[in-house]
């Protein structure tokens, strides 16, 4: 029982050691200065568009770029950009992001918002018994 169960524990490190390696933030500032234009300079976008990068989990950012350059994640601007990015500059785009904190707060908003809400009279009825 014992015997099974490190070797499950072992598999499972062996599994997860990719997404544990970490990167090289200093060297992942260096790489990220073509991602300025979209994502800001530390990863805090100041476009609705774009998304946040800083602060957000190492694992995640790697996977997320790993997505793009394998092309589970269909987006032609980001797959063109890391179409030639190693895995240890994924790794190290992924520590320097993540290690930024998120410090602005994102207050642009989209130039339209359209919202379409329906109701029916029974949905009435039962808000205001809720109340």
């Amino acid at each position: 029982m014992k015997s099974r169960f490190n070797i499950a524990m072992s598999v499972m490190l062996l599994v997860s050691a990719p997404l544990m390696a970490g990167g090289d933030p200093m060297k992942g500032k260096e790489k990220a200065a073509v991602c300025a234009g979209c994502h800001g300079q530390d990863g805090n976008s100041t476009i609705g568009a774009n998304p946040r990068l800083a602060g957000q989990y190492e694992s995640y950012l790697y996977q997320a770029l790993l997505q793009y350059k394998n092309g589970e994640r269909q987006n032609p601007l980001m797959q063109g950009m890391v179409a030639n990015l190693t895995e240890d500059d994924l790794k190290d785009l992924a520590a320097w992001f993540s290690s930024q904190g998120a410090g602005n707060q994102l207050l642009v908003m989209p130039d339209s918002i359209s919202v379409s809400v329906s109701f029916k009279e029974t949905d009435c009825n039962l808000l205001k018994r809720s109340l």
